[in-house]
């Protein structure tokens, strides 16, 4: 089992093709270690040491982005917004992903187990 994990959560609202999100979703799980790097150093080498679980979620709308990831703020874990640039498929600024961790597994759980995998 993996002490540590990171969870990448993609919105499905708004219309990216794959490539996009697997873009977007590349943003959010390097920005995540590099706030991570910054707060708990000793979560990423474990994360690291584990094989580096990554898991990408889903979810409907900016609103509940936002709100996991002012929960996993409000809980000290390492947190990345993804606001995309606007340069290809959707609009300057809109909200597109989100990451956090690496952190500890159960930590994460707690704000993110009831979402579906991507």
């Amino acid at each position: 089992m993996f002490k540590y994990k990171q969870v990448i959560v993609v919105r499905t609202d708004i219309r990216m093709s794959k490539g996009k999100i697997a873009a977007q979703a590349a943003h959010a799980a390097v920005q995540a270690v590099i706030e991570a790097l910054k707060k708990r150093p000793e979560w990423v080498q474990e994360w690291l040491s584990e094989g580096a679980k990554k898991v990408v979620l889903r979810c409907e709308s900016e609103e509940e982005l936002l709100r996991y990831a002012n929960e996993a703020m409000k809980k000290g874990l390492p947190v990345a917004i993804i606001r995309d640039a606007g340069l290809t498929e959707v609009p300057p600024g809109t909200l597109t992903a989100i990451a956090i961790g690496p952190a500890p597994s159960e930590s994460v759980d707690k704000i993110t187990s009831h979402l579906k995998l991507l």
